[in-house]
């Protein structure tokens, strides 16, 4: 077999994966579109890699308002790969305790709200960590991790926790221990990654799914559309109008922070 066929066939295999979760990701739709339909916003973060899944739920052609995207360049601006700014130090960040803690001390968090926390080992301390401070104060997390490579993964935590620890709904990608699917004769470690493809389709089935929830309760959301699909200046009204809505949401998350 190819490496593309053998590649196709592996995602084949995590499009099944993913459709056994209909059920869980209909619980987690229902967190977030409870959420949202309070006015506020479901916290999604991702560090390495994982910030793809971030950026996948919004914003972006096909997502809507009333997601916070917790993206700290610091884990995940790793496109130099070396010197300032190199992989190396994003690495060592996403294992320091205490920064999570940091991250959530710029908003003021709510019952009301829910997580979204992306990693596929599940065991780096910044997620962890960031799933335990949510649960603290009664938020909702949703975890989309690889489960068989977290299972076979070690915590960086001295108790031995992982994100899934810290979750009310669990989700998994189908992605392999390691990660890499196609095994090339001669070569020593497997390439292509598949967890980016099961995480994608995880972020737009529940995407769509709290769509339907939002719809149903007469909130249905404003959808960024291309101009191909809308025409220039009804997309253009979209855009703006969506970007307000986040800018409104979003200001919710600063009025009480140090009182």
């Amino acid at each position: 077999m190819s490496p593309t066929l053998s590649y196709l066939q592996a995602c084949a295999a995590m499009v099944e994966t993913v459709a056994a979760q209909e059920a869980s990701m209909q619980q987690a739709a229902a967190l977030f579109a409870s959420t949202i339909l309070t006015g506020r916003m479901v916290h999604v973060f991702g560090s390495g890699h994982s910030r793809m899944m971030v950026e996948e739920m919004w914003p972006r052609y096909g997502s809507y308002p009333g997601w916070n995207p917790l993206v700290e360049l610091s884990l995940s601006f790793h496109n130099l790969v070396v010197g300032a700014n190199g992989q190396r130090q994003a690495m060592f960040l996403e294992n320091v305790s205490g920064l999570a803690a940091q991250i959530l001390r710029n908003f003021d968090l709510k019952a009301t709200d829910s997580a979204l926390i992306i990693s596929s080992s599940g065991c780096s301390l910044v997620p962890v960590e960031l799933a335990e401070l949510f649960q603290s104060q009664g938020i909702p997390v949703v975890a989309i991790v690889s489960k068989v490579h977290a299972d076979a993964s070690a915590s960086k935590r001295s108790d031995g926790k992982k994100l899934m620890d810290f979750a009310e709904v669990v989700l998994d990608t189908g992605a392999p221990i390691g990660d890499a699917m196609v095994q090339i004769p001669g070569m020593e470690m497997k390439v292509a990654p598949g967890s980016t493809v099961g995480g994608a389709m995880l972020i737009n089935c529940m995407k769509a799914e709290t769509a339907k929830l939002l719809t149903e309760a007469g909130q249905p959301p404003r959808a960024l559309a291309g101009a191909v699909v809308v025409g220039a200046e009804r997309s253009v009204e979209i855009f703006q109008a969506a970007y307000d809505e986040h800018a409104h949401r979003l200001a919710k998350l600063f009025e009480n922070v140090g009182r």
